[in-house]
């Protein structure tokens, strides 16, 4: 083999070893991947604050299906901070989010720590998606079928628990 070849073949394996060496490092350190790891100073042990209530109602006979204690998300710093950096919610509390106006509106779970159900609902108050059992820490978009007005945030399995399902309708009284 001539030296040309030989110098030629040693620069493509120090170039290969350099970039096998930086790939290891890259994803040792970011983690592996998928995995999302938090300190428990980021996860904020925030109070739950009761600011009204709201019952949901079947769209079947109008019967009341459950009711919870709510607090309300009516302005952008309220709604952008949403069920953030959470432990938990009672298991018959939950967030009443009242958006600006009716249109496609779209929730990710990027620093929520709990899982929860998602349920948009119309200025009829009527239920029009239910995004049930959502993974904490993802940032996939969960979004509305139809326009939306409102949207509750309930714990993970809350509506199949009490049997809620898109038709039925949302009652509420806000007491700030």
């Amino acid at each position: 083999m001539s030296q040309k070849k030989k110098n030629k073949r040693n620069i493509y394996l120090v170039i290969l070893l350099i970039l096998i060496v930086g790939l290891t490092v890259y994803y040792t350190q970011r983690g592996g991947g998928d995995q999302e790891i938090f300190t428990e100073s980021e996860v904020m042990d925030i109070p739950f604050r009761k600011q009204g209530e709201l019952s949901f109602i079947s769209q079947l006979g109008s019967d009341t299906l459950a009711m919870i204690d709510i607090e309300v998300a009516d302005d952008n710093q309220l709604r952008a901070r949403g069920l953030m950096y959470r432990r938990s919610i009672p298991e018959n509390a939950g967030m009443l989010f009242v958006q600006g106006m009716e249109e496609i509106q779209s929730f990710w779970m990027k620093n929520t720590y709990i899982p929860l159900d998602i349920l948009f609902v119309n200025a009829n108050k009527e239920i029009v998606t239910i995004h049930a059992n959502t993974t904490p820490l993802k940032e996939w978009n969960y979004a509305s079928t139809k326009p939306a007005l409102y949207v509750v945030e309930v714990n993970a399995g809350f509506s199949n628990r009490h049997g809620i399902g898109t038709g039925d309708r949302i009652e509420f009284t806000i007491s700030k």
